[in-house]
């Protein structure tokens, strides 16, 4: 047992997949997020395990929410860091770790996370994430993937070339896992990277459907199909709005239509430099949200 979390209760379910939702790194248009928001407001989940933030977590930079009643502290709520269980639609049980990425320990985090997976016979693990790519809101949120063995990659396709970007705490659970023998893999959702500061359901969507699709489970989407309809019109409204930006998404249209297959990705290159932007933009301690 690590000192790094207090252990609530089993669920005692069978072979259950662990989705890794934890937010503070890159998710562009909030993709993972409102993923993970979804998916606890649409399956009732229990507190199997909590993490001592204290430990973990930079407070002065993840501050608690004061509040006041009347210019009295009411409450303090402090940020937090769970493994929660739930099951889907049909009943299938499933783990998801949320809350803050820590600002200290990754690697006992990391090891405290896969034993805990590993406790309770975790069969897959899924990360989450969205990063800014150069692709339309018009067509469909594009995957991809890092993954610890062919089967699973091949499910997605892969990017074309190589990358060295920052990792998140959830590339060290994913690896970790892997070395252990619980395949694992991150579901990456490409957001517009014009929209890539703004909420952009789409994303989320592709998420939940792409965490069904490996693991098997009948997730729901709650209202994310409706929220990206709206927002797919607020774009386009925005876009109609201005030359400039109507060129540019047709470009980025064209260029997703002579895609040969659904599979293919922008090159490393173009994928690099859109990170690169995007976390230049970024304050410090993470993403927004």
């Amino acid at each position: 047992m690590s000192e790094l979390y207090v252990f609530e209760h089993d669920p005692g379910f069978v072979d259950p997949p662990l989705i890794l939702g934890l937010d503070g790194w890159i998710d562009a248009g909030l993709g993972a997020g409102g993923a993970v928001a979804t998916l606890l407001g649409a399956h009732e989940t229990s507190l199997v395990a909590t993490f001592d933030t204290d430990r973990l977590l930079d407070h002065r930079a993840r501050r608690p929410t004061m509040v006041l009643s009347d210019g009295l502290i009411s409450d303090l709520r402090w940020p937090t860091l769970e493994l929660r269980a739930g099951t889907d639609i049909e009943g299938n049980g499933v783990l998801l770790l949320v809350g803050a990425e820590p600002d200290h320990l990754w690697r006992s985090f990391t090891d405290s996370v896969v034993d805990l997976a590993l406790e309770l016979g975790v069969r897959m693990v899924v990360g989450l994430g969205a990063y800014p790519a150069p692709v339309p809101h018009t067509r469909p949120v594009q995957m991809s993937c890092t993954a610890s063995t062919e089967e699973l990659a091949t499910r997605f396709g892969f990017l074309r070339g190589s990358l060295e970007v920052p990792a998140g705490v959830q590339a060290a659970i994913e690896q970790h896992a892997n070395s252990v023998g619980i395949p694992s893999v991150g579901a990456w959702a490409q957001v517009p990277h014009y929209t890539a500061a703004m909420a952009y359901p789409a994303a989320s969507l592709a998420l939940i459907e792409t965490v069904a699709k490996l693991t098997g489970l009948s997730l729901s989407t709650g209202e994310l199909p409706a929220e990206s309809d709206v927002t797919r019109e607020r774009i386009d409204e925005l876009v109609r709005g201005n030359d400039e930006h109507a060129a540019m998404v047709h470009a980025l249209e064209l260029q997703a239509d002579s895609t040969p297959s659904p599979d293919d990705l922008p090159s490393g290159d173009e994928l690099a430099a859109e990170l690169e932007r995007f976390l230049r933009d970024q304050p410090p301690g993470g993403t927004p949200g």
